[in-house]
């Protein structure tokens, strides 16, 4: 193994990851609202700091665990489906390609945010909906690529804010 994989997997760390990936499943339980086909959570902000502060294949494996055991302890609307934790997991990867070790940009900021919303959530996430509903894909996809429009300035803005707090990135120093 990377000895800078190993060496990320302090204790320090493994709690603030396991503290990342429960502050995601609070969030996503409890401050998401929508209806089945659209849903509307800001569980991005703490996936992009899984990311960010741990790597792109630590960040994916918190995000997909986030999924699994937010799953079980809660349930869904029709149960646990593997689908999700793949779109959990390559949602996180986008953001530790992009972000990890390097400068939080703008222009980085849009691309992840524009493969984010169009290939996870637009087309896999409509597509996994479609599978465990046996829903029409074309019927739910448009009003979910409308909803997916609307959250791309919102991610923009709140993910280069959140990325430019001193605080909030001084902590990258502490971590790596």
């Amino acid at each position: 193994m990377n000895s800078s994989f190993v060496s990320r997997l302090s204790v320090r760390n493994i709690v603030l990851m396991g503290l990342l990936i429960a502050l995601n499943i609070v969030v996503s339980k409890f401050l998401s609202f929508g209806i089945w086909s659209v849903r509307i959570s800001f569980t991005f902000v703490i996936v992009f700091f899984m990311s960010y502060w741990f790597g792109p294949l630590l960040g994916a494996i918190g995000a997909a665990c986030a999924d699994i055991v937010g799953t079980l302890i809660f349930g869904g609307l029709g149960g646990y489906f593997a689908g999700f934790t793949v779109s959990a997991f390559l949602g996180a990867l986008v953001y530790g390609i992009l972000f990890y070790k390097k400068d939080i940009t703008l222009v980085r900021i849009i691309i992840a945010v524009l493969i984010n919303i169009f290939l996870v959530d637009a087309l896999m996430n409509t597509y996994w909906i479609s599978l465990l509903y046996h829903a029409n894909f074309w019927a739910i996809f448009p009003m979910r690529f409308i909803k997916e429009l609307l959250m791309i300035p919102v991610q923009i803005i709140l993910l280069y804010a959140i990325g430019k707090n001193k605080t909030l990135a001084g902590l990258v120093k502490r971590i790596n």
